[in-house]
């Protein structure tokens, strides 16, 4: 567990250019809110064109996801998405190193009373959501009404890592690297509130396949076994842009759970995720390949 700041990395030759990139990330931190969405939509449109892998995952993704929508809704939607990833990488420039004061004008959350009654019982509390381009900035807002700590991969760059981590401790109470799964329970057995996003495969996890929009997809059973382990809620957390102005939602806690069965509990945290996915698509992450690892014998999703 993390809730102070590091120590910060040597300056370094071999650190120079990771310090370029974090002092540039901070300076575009701060530029007003509406030029950064400008910003933004434009190295969206950029990383269409030159992401091809991800453009192509993005675009497999949906087909297999959506496929009510026809190809020209499909490919209108992966134009969005494109635009909303690159609004998003401000957004989480803004949240970890710049002012908040603008998104908290203008957002609107609904819930907080089922967090408060939680608290007020002592439990501990797993806000589950997926990785939306709007996670970083709703976190620190709810961080506002809320002691919040969350999960988070670690970066390789001992700079970058350095640079988020401070980031985040300004708003956050703690931070728990995926691998500190053992500080995290304690912190939900002390009736902490947790966020955290089960939603990408991740390799050399514990997993269970569980549909996902209908499709078998890896899914991480932490879900399951810290429900297990610590008697926390596991309540759902969904967030969207609309504009400049944000929606943060708190869903009532999923009941029973967790049960015996670490699949059906896994299929019941895809299905309130793929729900906040259908309400607002061009916001969620659809670069990640999340159906490259599929149950044996199944034909691969990406080429």
């Amino acid at each position: 567990m993390t809730s102070t700041p590091p120590s910060r990395p040597s300056l370094a030759p071999k650190h120079w250019p990771a310090w370029l990139g974090v002092g540039l990330c901070m300076a575009l931190a701060r530029l007003p809110w509406r030029a950064q969405r400008w910003l933004g939509a434009g190295v969206g449109w950029l990383a269409l064109r030159l992401l091809k892998d991800r453009r192509e995952a993005a675009r497999s993704n949906l087909a297999l996801c959506l496929p009510a929508l026809d190809a020209a809704q499909r490919e209108r939607l992966l134009h969005a998405n494109f635009r909303d990833v690159g609004i998003g990488l401000f957004e989480f420039a803004r949240a970890w190193w710049g002012d908040a004061a603008p998104m908290r004008r203008s957002a609107h959350i609904e819930g907080l009373e089922i967090l408060q009654q939680l608290q007020a019982e002592g439990r501990g509390i797993l806000l589950v959501s997926g990785h939306f381009m709007t996670l970083e900035m709703c976190g620190r807002l709810l961080c506002d009404h809320v002691p919040l700590a969350g999960m988070y991969r670690r970066h390789r760059s001992p700079v970058m890592e350095w640079a988020v981590l401070r980031g985040r401790l300004r708003y956050a109470c703690a931070m728990f690297g995926n691998s500190d799964t053992r500080a995290a329970i304690r912190h939900l057995k002390h009736g902490g509130v947790l966020w955290y996003a089960p939603d990408q495969d991740m390799r050399g996890k514990d997993t269970v396949f569980a549909p996902f929009f209908g499709i078998p997809a890896a899914t991480i059973t932490a879900t399951h076994q810290f429900a297990r382990l610590t008697g926390c809620a596991v309540v759902p957390f969904f967030h969207r842009r609309e504009g400049g102005r944000y929606t943060l939602r708190v869903g009532q806690p999923l009941a029973p759970f967790p049960t015996e069965d670490a699949v059906i509990d896994s299929a019941r945290v895809n299905a309130a995720i793929e729900a906040m996915v259908r309400e607002a698509p061009s916001q969620y992450l659809w670069l990640h390949r999340r159906f490259k690892r599929q149950p044996d014998g199944s034909p691969p999703r990406y080429r």
